[in-house]
C-alpha cells in the first residue's frame, strides 16, 4: 500500500513538472517574438529608442490577431516590461469593436507606460481601453512626433493581412507576474 502512494504522488510530481515546463516553454517562445518585434520596431522607426529608455514599463504584443466584419475583435499575448528591459511577467489583451470593418490582419502592438502609476494599473488588472483610445501606426522610414496621452502611449505595425477598419470598442488586458 506504501508504495502505491509513493508511485502515484511520483506520478503526480511528474505531471505538474510537464505541466510547469509546457507552460514556461510557451512563455518562452512569446519572449523571443516580443524581443523580435521590439528589434522590428526599431529597425523600422528608430525614434521608438526614446520611448524604450524613457517609459516607466511597457508591453510587447507580437501576434495579435485582428478580424472582423461589422463586428470584429482582436487577441493576442506578449510580455510586460519595466523600465531598464527587466520582464515583470505575461500579459494577454482581447478586444471587441463593432462598425465598418472587413478583413484580417496581425500586427505588432507595443503599449508605453509613462509612469509607475499607469504601468501598477496594468498590473493590477485595472487597466482597459475605452473607445477614445488610439494607436500610432508604425510605417519603415517614416518619422513621427508622437506623445503620450494619459500616460499612455500604444504603436503598432501590421505584419501582415488586409483590414478596412473604422469602428469602436474596447481593450482589456490580464497580466500574470514572474513567480
Amino acid at each position: 500500500m506504501n508504495n502505491v502512494k509513493q508511485f502515484i504522488m511520483v506520478l503526480a510530481m511528474g505531471f505538474m513538472v510537464v505541466a510547469t515546463h509546457a507552460q514556461s516553454e510557451k512563455d518562452q517562445k512569446i519572449i523571443a517574438d516580443a524581443d523580435a518585434a521590439k528589434a522590428t520596431l526599431l529597425e523600422a522607426s528608430p525614434d521608438l529608442k526614446d520611448f524604450f529608455n524613457k517609459a516607466a514599463g511597457y508591453a510587447i504584443f507580437p501576434n495579435v490577431g485582428k478580424g472582423g466584419f461589422i463586428v470584429g475583435g482582436a487577441a493576442g499575448n506578449g510580455v510586460l516590461y519595466k523600465k531598464g528591459g527587466k520582464k515583470l511577467g505575461m500579459a494577454s489583451l482581447a478586444k471587441v469593436n463593432v462598425g465598418l470593418q472587413a478583413g484580417g490582419e496581425a500586427i505588432i502592438e507595443v503599449i508605453f507606460f509613462e509612469t509607475d502609476t499607469e504601468l501598477n494599473e496594468f498590473m493590477k488588472g485595472k487597466f482597459k481601453f475605452d473607445a477614445g483610445a488610439s494607436a500610432t501606426a508604425i510605417k519603415s522610414g517614416e518619422s513621427f512626433n508622437a506623445k503620450y496621452s494619459e500616460g499612455v502611449a500604444v504603436f503598432t505595425q501590421t505584419k501582415g493581412g488586409l483590414m478596412a477598419d473604422v469602428s469602436v470598442g474596447g481593450q482589456k488586458f490580464k497580466f500574470d507576474a514572474f513567480k
